[in-house]
């Protein structure tokens, strides 16, 4: 397996990790707990729907990376000062996604079912890019290296499936009341900045694997 390819476990983090956006996880008790009320299936309807708008974001980018196999020491840079650029928003907050962050997520919260439940998920998925703009910039930039469409998929996948997680816990668990939700964001800010210093760590090792690796 080449080195641009996303471990399961890396992935799966990173979905856990992107729930804990300040725009995403105080909205979350609001959208599931009232979805909770208009039908037991609605809140898996919405975490499939978002699941499902993740894993296209992989097979587009994968196939994006695949048809740029022919200039990968190009893309390699791109990928490579794209992650550090990433890393830096997060290590020092600044939001390189703003011009979407206040779309009103709570689009289509009344209406009723699973069907309606799954349209909003969908929705919410593109709505919320802002919101993981750089931790999901990441995760779809190693998938456009790696160029598999296959693989893309699944590595976007299982970041849902850790993004679905927290979500289903939140949904279904009477104990996690919002107060408790407003403790857990507290520590947003230092997840954000350990999160962003991993990524400029990952950036910097790639620029060495690709450029500096010969002269040692």
């Amino acid at each position: 397996m080449s080195y641009e390819a996303i471990s399961p476990v890396v992935a799966f983090g990173a979905g856990v990790l992107s729930v804990l956006s300040p725009c995403i996880l105080p909205l979350l008790p609001a959208v599931l707990a009232s979805s909770t009320g208009k039908g037991k299936l609605r809140p898996l309807a919405i975490v499939l729907g978002v699941s499902i708008s993740f894993t296209l974001m992989g097979v587009v980018t994968s196939a994006f990376g695949a048809a740029f196999q022919a200039h990968l020491g190009q893309l390699k840079i791109l990928a490579e000062l794209l992650i550090i650029t990433m890393g830096l928003a997060m290590l020092f907050e600044i939001s390189l996604f703003n011009a979407f962050a206040r779309l009103p997520l709570l689009a289509g919260m009344n209406e009723k079912g699973p069907i309606s439940g799954l349209l909003l998920g969908l929705s919410l998925g593109v709505l919320w890019i802002p919101c993981v703009g750089p931790i999901l910039a990441s995760i779809l930039t190693m998938v456009a290296l790696e160029g598999s469409t296959a693989s893309g998929a699944l590595t976007l996948f299982i970041y849902s499936a850790g993004f679905a997680v927290p979500m289903l816990l939140l949904a279904y668990s009477a104990h996690l009341s919002t107060s408790k939700i407003k403790l857990i964001s507290r520590y947003d800010a230092a997840f954000k900045k350990g999160a962003g210093i991993v990524l400029i760590l990952v950036g910097l090792w790639m620029a060495y694997q690709n450029h500096l690796s010969w002269l040692i």
